[in-house]
């Protein structure tokens, strides 16, 4: 059975449209990202959490706890960078 195309998560997965954030905003990849700040970073973390998500790494630490060091409220901008590079682990072939 084939998903219709309403139900595709990835919705340029062959780079047939544009790749930049304008072209990912007109697909509606964009949408719930406004709600999700407004629940805050608990709320984000505690999702994060319940997913299980682990980092690549060999240690396979949680990302949620990773993402829990992020200081809040000093006054201070702080930055979550992100490496989604992992083709490395993936494959082996380093």
């Amino acid at each position: 059975m084939m998903l219709a195309d309403a139900d595709r998560i990835f919705t340029n997965l062959y780079g047939l449209q544009d790749s930049g954030l304008e072209g990912a905003r007109r697909r509606g990849a964009w949408n719930a990202t406004a709600d999700m700040i407004r629940f805050g970073p608990d709320w984000i973390i505690a999702q994060i959490k319940a997913s299980g998500l682990r980092g690549r790494g060999g240690a396979g630490f949680p990302a949620w706890q990773k993402w829990s060091f992020i200081p809040r409220n000093d006054g201070r901008p702080h930055y979550l960078v992100v490496n989604a590079d992992e083709s490395c682990a993936m494959t082996r072939i380093c």
